[in-house]
Order: structure tokens, then sequence, then C-alpha cells
């Protein structure tokens, strides 16, 4: 009786094992997610208009005395000036999908930017949609367009993506390289990838083939949900691409569907992440939020009393990871909303109220070094130092000649293992001007004990802090 009782419980148990193992091969639920959801996703084909270059066009960048000029002008002695050529149609191509019957299509700002046309095709409907644009967002990479139709059109909803784990399966659909309704599958591979591609980057990636073609094709949860918009691929790896979490996508759509433009807040600070070193200076418990490195004249932040130097750590009393969070946080805030910062300053928190102004995308100009002095100078943490000139400080696109010039770096000392370059300008040394070598030698040993120094340097217009580690010896 006992070989018969656990007999039957293994039957029973491998009986019931065998459904859930079919299913996480995912065979079942990938045809019918296939099917379904494939009836909402459109190929965007786009044509535009591109000017063709001009040998005059060419020749004009070319300065006087250059060779090549002299080139170009014996050239045209002997067959005449050349013409620009015609204006030539450029092709494009993409995916997207339908989130309302009435024609609205998601898809991203890439595959329909500057299309003088844009036509949709369905996978089970051969005949071509024209399509306007509604609305497109440049910094998110999201547009939506519509197609007008004599038919309620299927649709995908958004899902959350929020709740999509690390490991899930997950389905693409597109056309990549004009392969009409390709299906892949793979999982979630990570969250919240910084790939560079914009100021709100927060991709999802995943490890479902995605190649040129699959831009705006949704990515697709179990549940037939979309929690991505397939955006970006890395093209010297492979299987490794990224998708515009739905959650943050969703909020963006909205807007555009009823062209609107998304209204974001703006501060008006230069921002960097704190490294270990930087907190250590500042003496802060953990290298945690947004160190200010530049207040822009007459911005929100400087109404409200922002300074240069403030470590962000809050923003309405949510805390601040770091200066890629602060970004999210401040955009996701509208135009003329309040903010409130608690703010790290001289060792202390402090808070500050900014009405935010509309983000600009205006960027600061770079100016780039035109002199440098190699006279003698003062060796400070690997770094050969002289005070500034006026005639340096004008070639540097400054008003005034403040600071300490770099004349020269040791790569293998502090300053240059942190990235401190020949004609950089320190302008500070822990919140304090430095305009001599001894007033940088002053500071260091006045809080040698911080173990740290933060610098404040001026590079191609720009500012940021870099904190050097202090020789206990």
């Amino acid at each position: 009786m006992i070989r018969k009782a656990q007999l039957l419980t293994l039957v029973l148990t491998l009986a019931l094992c065998v459904p859930m193992v079919a299913q996480a091969n995912g065979l079942p639920v990938f045809t019918e997610l296939a099917a379904q959801a494939g009836k909402a996703v459109v190929f965007i084909s786009t044509e535009k208009t591109a000017q063709a270059g001009s040998m005059e066009q060419f020749r004009q960048q070319i300065p006087e005395g250059h060779p090549f000029r002299e080139f170009f002008e014996r050239f045209d002695q002997f067959f005449g000036p050349q013409q620009g050529q015609q204006p030539r149609k450029q092709l494009g191509q993409g995916s997207g999908f339908v989130i309302s019957p009435d024609g609205v299509i998601v898809t991203n700002n890439h595959v329909i930017n500057g299309a003088d046309k844009v036509t949709v095709r369905f996978q089970d409907d051969k005949k071509e949609y024209p399509a306007e644009v509604v609305g497109a967002d440049q910094e998110t990479d999201l547009a939506v367009i519509r197609i007008k139709a004599d038919h309620p059109l299927p649709i995908l909803k958004f899902g959350d993506s929020d709740a999509i784990q690390v490991g899930e399966w997950v389905l693409a659909i597109g056309n990549p390289f004009g392969l009409d309704n390709t299906v892949t599958a793979g999982i979630i591979s990570a969250k919240h990838r910084i790939i560079g591609a914009g100021p709100f980057d927060n991709f999802l990636q995943t490890d479902a083939s995605i190649n040129p073609g699959n831009s705006g094709g949704p990515l697709l949860n179990m549940k037939g949900e979309v929690i991505g918009i397939n955006t970006a691929i890395n093209a010297a790896a492979e299987n490794i691409g990224f998708a515009i979490p739905s959650t943050q996508a969703a909020k963006v759509i909205a807007l555009l569907k009823e062209g609107k433009t998304p209204q974001r807040g703006w501060l008006g600070v230069t921002i960097q992440q704190v490294s270990e070193t930087q907190a250590k200076a500042l003496g802060l418990p953990e290298p945690t939020g947004a160190l200010v490195a530049m207040v822009g004249k007459d911005a929100p932040a400087d109404k409200a009393g922002v300074k240069q130097g403030d470590v962000i750590l809050e923003v309405n009393s949510q805390k601040v990871q770091d200066n890629a969070d602060l970004l999210k946080k401040i955009a996701g805030l509208a135009p003329g909303d309040k903010a409130r910062l608690v703010l790290w300053r001289n060792g202390e928190k402090v808070t500050r109220t900014v009405t935010l102004g509309a983000r600009s995308e205006k960027a600061l100009a770079a100016m780039t070094p035109q002199q440098k002095d190699q006279a003698q100078a003062a060796t400070v943490l690997g770094m050969a130092l002289k005070p500034l000139t006026g005639q340096e400080a004008k070639a540097l696109g400054m008003d005034k000649p403040l600071g300490l010039l770099v004349v020269n770096v040791d790569p293998n000392a502090p300053a240059g293992e942190e990235g401190i370059r020949q004609g950089d300008v320190i302008l500070q040394a822990n919140q304090k001007d430095v305009n001599s070598v001894a007033d940088l030698e002053g500071v260091i040993k006045r809080d040698k004990e911080r173990g740290a120094v933060m610098l404040l340097v001026k590079r191609q217009g720009q500012n940021s802090f870099v904190a050097l580690p202090l020789d206990d010896k």
C-alpha cells in the first residue's frame, strides 16, 4: 500500500507538472500571443526629400589658401562651375502598433522624424494607409500618427512596466530589415538602463532579438500587454536591445494623442554624479544626490538661492539617487510648479523652494582653450599650476583671470587618475576660491583630515567638480 501510494503521488505530481513545463517552454502562449497581437502591429514606411550635397557647398567650407581650394578653381576653368545635384528621395522604415480603434498608432520619433510621407500597412491587409503625424517628442523618442480606416482596428493595451521583473518572458513584434511581422522571444535582461540616448534614459533591456526596422514596435508581456516600445540596440553586441518602459511612455503618448507638447520643469543647473571621493570631501555620509556644478544666471535655481557646490538630496520629500534621477524628477513636474529641494551645503542640510521654469533646448557654448603659458609652475597633487593671466582668461572665454591654470598633469598622480587635464582651470577648492598656489595649499592643509579635496574645474566653458584623495603621510 505504501508503494502504491507513493507511486500515485508521483504520477499526480508529474501530471500537474506537464502543463506547467509546456507553458514555461512558451509554445502555446507564444503562438496565441503572436497571432493576436500581430494584428495590431503595423509596418511603417517613410519618404523624405534629401538635398544632395554639391561641390560648391563642399568648396565653400575649404579655407582660403588651402591646396584643395586651388584644385577646385582649376577644375572650374576646365569644366565650368558645378551645379548642385537635384533633390532625391530618402526611404525609411520602422514599426508601430495601434492603440485606438479609430487609427491612432504609436511609434518612435526617429522613425517618422522629417518625413514628407508616412505610410502604414497591416499584417493581414496589404492595403497601404497614408498617415498623418499627430505629435512627436524628440527627448523621449516617441511619436503618435493617425490613419483613417473604414472599420474598427485591432488594438494593443499598455501594461505596467514597473511590475515586470528581470527574467520574465517577453515577445517583440516588428519589421526588422523590412521582414513584415517578425516575432522574437526572450526575457527582460535588466531594467533602468541608461545608454546615453537622451536626457530621460530609463530603458528595459531584453535579449529578444531586435534589429533595424523593429523601432516603434511593441515589447509584450505574457498577457499580451505592451510593457515597452522597442527603440535601440547595441550594434556591437548580440541580442542586446532596449525598449522605452510603458509607464514612462503612456504619459507622453496621452499628451501627443491630443496634439499637445509635453511641458517639463527646468531648474537651470548643470549637475554631475557624486563619487565616493567627492562624498568624502563634502562630508556626505554616502555618495548620493546630484552635485551642482553650475547655476545659470537668473535661472529658477539661481533665483531660489541654489549655489554651485550644493548637493541636491531631495525633491518634494523624494530622495534623489543620482543626477539622472534628479533630471527625471524635475522633468516630471510642470513649468510653474514648486519644487522643495533639500540641499547639502557646507556639511549641513538646507532647504530651498524653486519655482520651475520651462525646460530649454539651448546648450552652454563650449570655448576651446587657445593659449597655454608653459611658464614655471608649482606642483600640487600631481598638477603643475600657475595663476591665470588676463590674456589666458580671455583665450579661455573668461571675463576675469580667476583660478589656477593646469600647465601639466602627472598621469599617475591622483589628479591624472581623476581626469584633470592640461588647460583646465581650478577655480575653487572645498568651495573656497583659489587664485594662487598658496590658496590651494592652505585649503589642503586646513582640511587634510577630510581625506579628500573637492576642486571646481572649468573646462571648455563648463564647470564640474573633481575630488582628489589626500595622502595621509
